[in-house]
């Protein structure tokens, strides 16, 4: 038996064990195919307005090459992911209470290390992600940008994927690239895997439609993939100032267009929670890391 089927065997045995008194958080990885389209300022405040239709939210911050969301939040966490793992920090520790009642948890150099996990650590990571579960009804993991194998393995492992795309021909042509390398992924089930797509920085409604039609068209056609399209978020200047300030444009601009659309996108994901295939924080980390241990060997 290889170390990943000992991982999988293990994981499975704990979630068996923890089952039937468990609750389960709904985790939706917010992603792209470049940077620089708007996939952290949607994730920070898709997070508030979760938070404020009574949702209990939390970020893991995944981009450990850049801190995106602390800057936008304006905090700087004391404690990440490693701290967790090999410093004996608690779970309630790294948590980073934000605006509105959301938490947030730099993901920092533990997202690398997790690949050198032993299989004491795995264990403990494991019920630590657990209890991450019992604290929140949604986690959004905001990943890197681009097809790096780092973005490629959480996307892969997720059930829910929040793809986010603007007009820019680079854009469109980037995230198509995003879902035809992840489709030939071996640990990718397309059959389990929601993708959901978020027009940003649009001009008129027109153009978010005809910017999923274009996307959603080759996708269907090229990699037999499903894709929804969640909803299109206006080309808006408070955004832009609102992240010089480092507060959120939901916040620094409730009126804003950018704020009543991503207020709806929330409403509409909201909506959709009894129907989403929950299976946890955990379940994530441990497709994660599994297809980790494939790769090394």
């Amino acid at each position: 038996m290889d170390q990943a089927e000992q991982l999988r065997l293990l994981v499975t045995k704990q979630a068996e064990q923890k089952k039937k008194d468990r609750k389960v958080s709904r985790v939706i990885t917010v992603t792209s195919g470049k940077g620089g389209v708007g996939k952290s300022t949607l994730t920070v405040n898709l997070a508030i307005q979760l938070s404020r239709l009574g949702k209990k939210v939390i970020i893991l911050d995944a981009d450990f090459g850049l801190a995106n969301i602390e800057v936008m939040l304006g905090i700087r966490p004391e404690y990440n992911l490693a701290d967790l793992m090999f410093r004996g920090k608690g779970l309630k520790e790294i948590i980073i209470q934000g605006p509105e009642g959301i938490g947030f948890i730099s993901g920092g150099s533990g997202i690398q290390e997790l690949s050198r996990l032993t299989r004491e650590q795995v264990v403990y990571l494991v019920q630590k992600l657990y209890e991450l579960d019992e604290l929140a009804d949604i986690i959004l993991v905001d990943t890197g940008a681009g097809i790096s194998d780092s973005v490629l393995e959480f996307v892969s492992a997720s059930n829910e994927v929040l793809l986010v795309a603007t007009p820019e021909p680079t854009s469109i042509t980037d995230a198509y690239a995003l879902l035809k390398t992840l489709n030939r992924r071996s640990g990718f089930s397309k059959e389990d895997t929601v993708i959901k797509m978020v027009a940003n920085r649009i001009k008129t409604k027109e153009e978010g439609d005809a910017l999923y039609e274009k996307l959603g068209l080759v996708v269907d056609k090229f990699l037999s993939l499903k894709m929804e399209f969640t909803g299109a978020i206006p080309d808006d200047p408070n955004c832009g100032k609102a992240v010089m300030q480092q507060k959120p444009v939901t916040l620094a601009d409730p009126g804003s267009g950018a704020t009543k659309a991503i207020k709806t996108i929330a409403e509409k994901i909201a909506a959709l929670e009894g129907g989403s295939d929950k299976k946890g924080i955990a379940q994530l980390f441990s497709r994660w890391m599994k297809s980790i241990y494939k790769k090394k060997k």
